[in-house]
């Protein structure tokens, strides 16, 4: 009688506790020290806190899981040790049909359950919006990404990223990185595509990739809805200089994004690169890997000149 009030006792005890423990996590630990969220800031993109929500769900029911298991093989172990002066070996019970009925279903609903509520979230995140107001063809190629601007009829031509002079600094020169602009708070559509190898388009802080698959297109839709530069880079091992192929997301006021679209078209970037511009590794020199060099003096926008 005396355990069992202990019992009971210690259950709210146990149950304020946890309470207390996630009342006092601040954004990064409530996020499951997922990368992109900021204490008192907008989400990265619309889609972010789905993702969070997933992640963070799906290792609170294992954790749970875990526990109980854990729980239960202590006390198994204690209660039924091997006491002293004891031989022989315990009596030894067969076909528990409520145990092994137990431990079948339980397992089969918590995976039929984190399959449901993946199916949700992916088939959420994978829909496509009917009007996007920005629409990007991004380009994949050896070592560097190519963004067109689809409804502006501008483009950005990128080189994989340089190593910065000084050897004793463990980075790239952040100008030869490409950069794409988009306006914040407007429905984006990205539309992938590579120019040779399988890639893979991974904006870090947005909690989401998309591969590149050679000979067909890829969509991602989504509103980002904080201002900020966000790191991404290829995800897929695409070559010798993979580790170079990075690129910068810029989320910018709508003013800010049509001053860089008027940049690029005053710079005579005007027109679409289109499949047509491929990577040229020997370009200027044996052996460049510098994904192409510069801009065709013909793009695929009805002959427009490049730059």
């Amino acid at each position: 009688m005396r355990s069992i009030r202990r019992r009971l006792i210690a259950v709210p005890l146990v149950a304020t506790g946890v309470v207390l423990a996630l009342t006092g996590c601040d954004d990064l630990q409530l996020h499951g020290y997922l990368p992109g969220f900021i204490s008192g800031q907008p989400d990265a993109t619309n889609q972010t806190q789905r993702v969070s929500d997933l992640w963070v769900g799906s290792w609170l029911t294992l954790l749970a899981v875990g526990v109980i298991t854990w729980a239960l093989i202590i006390w198994f172990a204690i209660v039924y040790r091997r006491r002293r002066g004891q031989t022989g070996l315990p009596v030894q019970i067969r076909y528990n049909m409520p145990i092994e009925i137990f431990y079948t279903v339980v397992p089969l609903i918590l995976v039929l359950g984190l399959f449901a509520f993946t199916a949700r979230d992916q088939t959420a995140i994978e829909t496509r919006y009917d009007n996007p107001a920005t629409v990007i063809d991004a380009y994949g190629k050896q070592w560097a990404w190519d963004f067109d601007y689809a409804k502006e009829k501008v483009y950005e031509v990128g080189v994989q990223a340089q190593p910065a002079a000084d050897t004793r600094k463990d980075g790239f020169v952040e100008s030869s990185i490409p950069t794409l602009y988009l306006p914040v708070g407007q429905k984006t559509e990205i539309r992938l595509r590579t120019r040779d190898v399988n890639h893979s388009f991974w904006v870090i802080d947005f909690l989401y990739k998309k591969d590149l698959i050679a000979g067909q297109t890829n969509y991602w839709d989504f509103t980002p809805t904080r201002i900020g530069t966000y790191e991404g880079k290829c995800a897929e091992l695409c070559g010798e200089y993979h580790s170079r192929m990075l690129f910068n997301v810029k989320v910018v006021s709508q003013a800010d994004y049509q001053a860089h679209i008027a940049q690029l078209r005053a710079a005579g970037n005007v027109g679409s690169l289109g499949e047509q511009y491929g990577k040229d590794d020997n370009f200027n020199a044996d052996g460049n890997q510098n994904s192409g060099g510069e801009a065709p003096a013909e793009t695929t926008n009805g002959g427009v000149e490049g730059r």
